[in-house]
């Protein structure tokens, strides 16, 4: 099986689409103990005779396909299941895959990735390839499905996880959490909490969910949360989803990271200031720019980074702060003294999270800006609609730029994208 994207060698399945997860869950925080069902709705793209799923960590006790049991093989990071019949294109395949076990962070070269224990809880931060550490997938990020999840857990305990709260049951000590997500999504966006939280609301579609004695309102770093959505909502088009929700966990964090319709925190990044703040405007831009659109190749990180970069300067400058050009030039003196020896749409996947990728990218974003003038946010209310919950790369965004000037917008992305020297920064 041919790697999917040589970002993430070893994941993903080009040969097929998932179109559905369900998930039912039952965790015990005390034994990190996970019992798993995951029922995919397939549609194969090419002709199989098997079927290549990602799962680490976890044993699988029963596979079926079109509910018949079929065999499989399960060795390190890939499940392989066998098809009593040939699939052709087109074909629809319903796999259940039951399995359990205790879930852990997966080894990669970013460090390990998935799962993580909490103090008391637990969390998935998964990005780029840590979702197989608690389901199995096809993951890829170009692979969007919808999700559904039924997690149990003992009283006390809060679950969250991406999408809209459905539900709840209650049942001899213990709860089940039903949250559904409706909207496409890639399975490195999956995300999962258990804690002991309590949910604030900021606004009509923000809530903030944290522990109990952390407070997250005034003369806190989200303080204006619902603020900076409506900002994001005016320059980059609607917020793509139902709500948005903040995770502040009990425990530090060293980052914080985006998952769809919601982000996580650390306690350490509640406190005031413009290095907090810029933290939390960060994280919500990522729901339009990596979230609901979402490159389809890793190499093109930069459409995500980049404009959540350039969005924590759009954040200052909206908040009476310094303007995104400060902070251009800045960053942009910044870079010139370092080795020019980066390729923003070629990082390598040793150096896709590298500062330079964020930092050269929110300056490309500010250089293609001043190439547009008036008409930049305009193109951008429109790339975002356009693309909402799909996959984008860079080659549609230049085409999609270049319809609103006459500058020439594929020399320009030659140059910050694809050239190493750093380019002179452009008046804005």
């Amino acid at each position: 099986m041919p790697a999917a994207d040589p970002y993430v060698p070893g994941h993903g399945d080009r040969r097929y689409a998932v179109r559905s997860y369900r998930l039912e869950l039952d965790y015990k925080v005390a034994t990190n103990h996970l019992n798993g069902r995951a029922t995919l709705e397939t549609e194969a793209l090419e002709h199989l005779d098997q079927i290549g799923l990602d799962l680490y960590g976890l044993n699988v006790s029963r596979v079926r396909v079109n509910g018949r049991p079929v065999r499989y093989t399960h060795r390190e990071r890939k499940l392989r299941i066998g098809l009593a019949a040939a699939a052709r294109p087109g074909d629809r395949l319903s796999i259940d895959v039951d399995y359990a076990g205790k879930p852990r962070p997966i080894p990669s070269v970013f460090g390990p990735v998935g799962w993580e224990e909490l103090t008391d809880g637990v969390l998935v931060a998964a990005q780029p390839c840590g979702a197989p550490s608690w389901f199995p997938c096809n993951d890829r990020p170009d692979d969007k499905a919808r999700y559904r999840f039924a997690v149990t857990v003992a009283d006390g305990y809060r679950v969250i996880a991406n999408g809209v709260l459905e539900g709840r049951d209650k049942r001899s000590g213990r709860t089940t959490w039903r949250y559904r997500q409706t909207e496409p999504m890639a399975s490195y966006l999956a995300v999962l909490h258990v804690g002991r939280y309590v949910a604030t609301s900021a606004g009509e579609r923000v809530d903030l969910v944290h522990p109990r004695g952390v407070a997250v309102g005034a003369g806190t770093a989200f303080a204006r949360q619902a603020d900076m959505l409506d900002t994001f909502g005016t320059l980059f088009g609607p917020y793509p989803f139902d709500r948005y929700a903040a995770v502040i966990t009990a425990d530090e964090l060293e980052i914080p990271l985006e998952a769809q319709t919601l982000s996580t925190f650390g306690a350490n990044h509640v406190a005031p200031g413009w290095e907090n703040e810029r933290l939390v405007a960060h994280e919500l831009a990522h729901q339009w720019f990596g979230n609901s659109l979402t490159a389809a190749e890793w190499s093109d990180i930069w459409l995500h980074e980049g404009f959540a970069c350039y969005s924590e300067w759009l954040w200052s400058e909206a908040s009476g702060r310094r303007t995104a050009a400060a902070w251009a030039a800045e960053h942009h003196g910044r870079l010139a003294v370092l080795p020019q020896d980066l390729v923003l749409g070629a990082p390598g996947r040793e150096l896709m999270f590298d500062d330079r990728v964020y930092k050269r990218g929110a300056l490309t974003v500010h250089a293609l800006r001043a190439a547009l003038g008036d008409a930049f946010f305009p193109m951008l209310r429109d790339w975002t609609a356009a693309n909402r919950w799909s996959s984008v790369t860079t080659e549609a965004f230049v085409a999609h730029a270049q319809r609103y000037t006459d500058a020439d917008v594929a020399a320009l992305i030659d140059a910050w994208v694809y050239g190493a020297p750093l380019p002179a920064l452009p008046a804005c």
